[in-house]
């Protein structure tokens, strides 16, 4: 075990996103996860039913004994939905761990549609969180509310990358699964150019809850065992291909993936 990342975001009851897709992702890529949780949600493939806020300051007092104790090599953000719980987080992060990477995944809404950040919320998480990421990973929905720009094609999202690099994260992915085609692009950004575009093929399934807290997940795991920015990136798209590729169909909506493909059979 390799890697210690402290996951910082909100409960899916349902397994297939948040805080359960996090841990199962870094634990299957061998890294040893801590969490702070953010919310609680009544969620399932269908939507997300129900949000119960975690009071600031015992989020903060989550990440304050983990990192005391047990330190991290990267931390993952996920679900931030109020501007105080922002705030709560960003302090403490700046005060404790200020040289340690964090990639920051801007939840916004739910693979159903459902919104899993306040309005007022946005501003703050472009003011202070996204300030302090290292790494930045928007789907095109989350690039398109982070910019105000209308992303249509492969040009409108290399323009909302750099858009977002001057935001002050050094690194930015923007994932293409949410554009048209049979091929899904992946944009890395470092310091506002293009590092690199990751192709793959898009497999024909609805069951794809989770993918970017995964993706994500997977990356600061990466990072945590020492990766680089862009071999984290490449060995987290492969994880979440295949991941997707052998998901167990559960649920009647969008289902979760198989995080779990790289776990041997265990016998006593």
């Amino acid at each position: 075990m390799k890697g210690r990342v402290l996951i910082i975001a909100g409960s899916d009851s349902g397994g297939g996103a948040g805080i359960q897709a996090d841990i199962k992702t870094v634990t299957a890529l061998g890294g040893y996860a801590m969490t702070a949780i953010t919310a609680l949600t009544a969620q399932n493939t269908q939507g997300v039913f129900g949000i119960h806020d975690v009071p600031p300051d015992f989020v903060a007092r989550q990440l304050e004994v983990v990192l005391d104790d047990i330190g991290a090599d990267c931390i993952k953000v996920g679900m931030l939905h109020r501007p105080d719980v922002i705030n709560a987080v960003c302090d403490v992060l700046q005060k404790m761990v200020p040289e340690v990477p964090i990639v920051v995944d801007p939840v916004m809404v739910a693979k159903g549609g459902a919104s899993l950040l306040e309005t007022q919320a946005v501003a703050t998480l472009k003011r202070r969180m996204i300030l302090l990421a290292t790494v930045l990973t928007p789907n095109i929905p989350e690039a398109a509310a982070l910019t105000g720009m209308r992303i249509r094609d492969r040009e409108t999202a290399l323009a909302a990358g750099m858009m977002l690099s001057t935001l002050g994260p050094k690194y930015v992915l923007v994932k293409g699964g949410h554009m048209e085609g049979d091929t899904i692009v992946d944009l890395l950004f470092e310091e506002r150019h293009l590092l690199e575009a990751f192709e793959g093929p898009r497999l024909p399934t609805a069951n794809t809850h989770g993918t970017g807290c995964t993706t994500a997940s997977a990356i600061a795991t990466g990072l945590a065992q020492g990766m680089s920015v862009r071999d984290a990136v490449a060995r987290a798209r492969a994880y979440v291909f295949e991941a997707i590729r052998t998901n167990p169909g559960f649920g009647h909506g969008h289902g979760p993936l198989n995080h779990g493909h790289t776990v041997k059979p265990f016998t006593a």
